[in-house]
This record gives structure tokens, sequence and C-alpha cells, in this order.
């Protein structure tokens, strides 16, 4: 099965080589929004009078939370993609219907997104986290970092090891459906996207799924006002011997950004190149948004920089696009090796992000430089 819908797909098994379920996602957002990669160790919370604060609004706190990995818009604390250490990957997209979004402050759908990483150990109770917090605090908010109001209902694509999950929603009402009968077609984007799955189905790899979310005459990989300003494949082998690999980007346009893969492991190494500056900003404060700070990374501004030159000198972007391929099939080799041997080198792979951004960012310098 390759269920998808507009950024947002997974690939189930026979569709897929060595029954791994397959995750992706585009994240679509305002052009110049930055997105950052971060990662939160598993934390016990022995203080369950101290409310946990999302992006508007204060809620009761867990005793456990497992470890993350997300891909979010630098001035929330949600995120639009990410995943657990329990092999758990969910991704959002906005939705609208006849019912009205509200412009009350309560959860984004993107703090929904976290909260059911945080929480949940399965796709199933992901959902069921999902369910409970938006019964109870309801969602709504600006899903922007602007003056301009952005507010929508959100849908989820759910998945684990074993099996994927769609919920619908729109205010406190929700629809869940288990990823196990042939999805119907409809128009645009979707549409594109069913075909390009379909057009690999028995032989859908992570690279097939990483070619479909940089694909631009399908509109996948959207230009713009709106454009991709990150993406996100995710591994999920159904052998729980086997490590989930998720790969992430950290920078728009997959087309000309390097995937960077993330295992975890015990003791990981802060992703420092991919993590935006902190403020104290206006978020937090209201009346919201009075300033918007330069939520650049370290990465995000070499690859900004990086891009100008692939636009503008042919046989420089020649060499750089060149170099950058050859990062990721080492990279791709590499996981491959893995998933197959089923061995990790922890004490590499507690540095496998980071100084896969180093090398990316080692590319980009000389050609920025000169």
């Amino acid at each position: 099965m390759e269920p998808c819908s507009c950024d947002t797909f997974v690939a189930l098994p026979p569709a897929t080589v060595n029954n791994r379920i397959i995750f992706g996602k585009n994240s679509d957002r305002p052009c110049d929004e930055v997105q950052e990669v971060v990662y939160f160790p598993a934390a016990v919370h022995d203080n369950l009078k101290e409310h946990l604060k999302c992006t508007y609004i204060e809620i009761d706190q867990v005793p456990e939370t497992y470890a993350i990995v997300l891909s979010r818009p630098a001035w929330l604390w949600g995120a639009e993609m990410g995943a657990n250490e329990h092999g758990v990957c969910i991704g959002n997209e906005a939705v609208w219907g006849r019912e009205e979004v509200r412009d009350e402050e309560a959860l984004l759908g993107m703090d929904l997104v976290r909260l059911g990483l945080e929480r949940a150990d399965t796709a199933e109770k992901a959902l069921s986290v999902i369910v409970d917090l938006l019964e109870k605090y309801g969602q709504g908010g600006n899903c922007s970092e602007g003056s301009i109001v952005f507010s929508y209902h959100n849908s989820f694509l759910i998945a684990d090891r074993n099996e994927a999950w769609v919920l619908e929603t729109a205010g406190k009402y929700w629809a869940a459906e288990k990823v196990q009968a042939k999805m119907m077609i409809s128009p645009g984007r979707y549409c594109e996207g069913y075909k390009l799955l379909n057009k690999h189905k028995g032989n859908i790899t992570f690279e097939t799924m990483m070619e479909i979310l940089r694909d631009k005459p399908s509109g996948i990989n959207m230009e713009g006002e709106f454009l991709t300003t990150a993406s996100m494949v995710s591994i999920l082998p159904q052998d729980s011997n086997v490590p989930c690999i998720h790969f992430l980007t950290g920078t728009p346009d997959p087309e000309r950004s390097v995937f960077k893969p993330f295992i975890f492991v015990p003791n990981i190494s802060q992703l420092l190149d991919t993590s935006s500056p902190t403020f104290e900003d206006s978020v937090k404060k209201k009346p919201r948004f009075n300033i918007k700070p330069d939520r650049r990374h370290p990465l995000y501004q070499k690859h900004q920089q990086a891009l100008e030159i692939l636009d503008n000198k042919e046989e420089k972007a020649k060499t750089m696009l060149d170099n950058m391929s050859k990062l990721e099939k080492e990279l791709f080799k590499e996981m491959e090796s893995i998933l197959q041997n089923k061995h990790l080198d922890v004490d590499k792979i507690v540095n496998l992000f980071p100084q896969c951004t180093k090398d990316e960012i080692r590319i980009y310098k000389p050609n920025i430089s000169s």
C-alpha cells in the first residue's frame, strides 16, 4: 500500500523492498521560515505539578517522555514532522472544512505532533494521545510567525514498524483510519504523489521516497511564496533487531539539499549546526510577533549562500551538486550496510547526524568564499 496526502507519504509492504515501512514528508511552509532539526533525550518528570509549556498554552505533564528528533519551524515548540526512539513517525498538514477554525490559542497541530512522539511507543498509541489532547485542550492559534493570521485544522499521518494510521481533525472532531485498503485518488498533488508511488510499487526504497519528495513537476517539491522548507524520510524495518533510520535535510528544497541520517542511540551529540539561536522573543510575549528575529542556524546560512551559487554560477553549481550527491550516496551505502548487517558502531552513531551536517557545510564553504 502507498497511501499519501499532499506532502506526507507512507509505503508499506509488499509495495516496499525488504519488508520495510517507508515514511516521507515535505514541510510546506512560508518561504522565509527557518526549519531546524533538534534532538531531545528521554526524560523522567518527577514534579507533575509543573505544567508543560507548548507554543501558546500550558498543559499537564506526564511522568515520562521518550527521546525524539524533530524537524520544526524554529519559532515554535512543536514540529512539522519527527520520530521517536521507538520508531514512531508523525507528520501533519493543514486541512480546512465546514468547521470554523477557532481564533483562540490552544494546541497547534505541530504541538500535537511533538506530544504524540514524546508520549507514545506505537502509532496507535500516538493517535490516542493526540485525540485525547485534542478533546481536552482543543486546537487553534496562529500557525505562522507574523502579523498575518494563518490558522487551520490538522491531518496527521502516523506510522511505526508495523502499521500506519491517518487521523483527520476539525476543531475537536476527529476521524481515524488504519491504512489497509487502497486509498481513493483525488485531484492535484495527492494524485501526482499516488502516481509516483504506484509507479514503483513492489520496489519502493527510501531512495524512491526521496526522489518523490524532490519532484517539482508534480508540485510535491513546492516553490513560491510557500515552499518545501525541509524534508524527512524514515526507514522503519519490521524486524525490531534492525535500527530505524531517519533522514532529515534541515534546509529548503530537497532537490538541492542533502538527506542526512539520524539513528537513536544513547548519549547522542547535540545537533548544534541545525539548531537555531534561542530568543526571549515575541512568540511568548503579548501582543505576539512584534519582532521577527533572525533564526537561521549555521547549516541554513551556508545552504542559503550556496543556493545563490547554484542559481548563478553554472560550473561551480555542477561541482557542488556532484559533491552533494557523492556525500549522499556514501551515506546511503553506509546506512544500507547497517540495515543488512544489523550492526551499529555506537561510538560513531552518536555523532552521525552532526558529522554529516559538518560534511555538508564543508562542501559549501569553498564555493561561497571564492
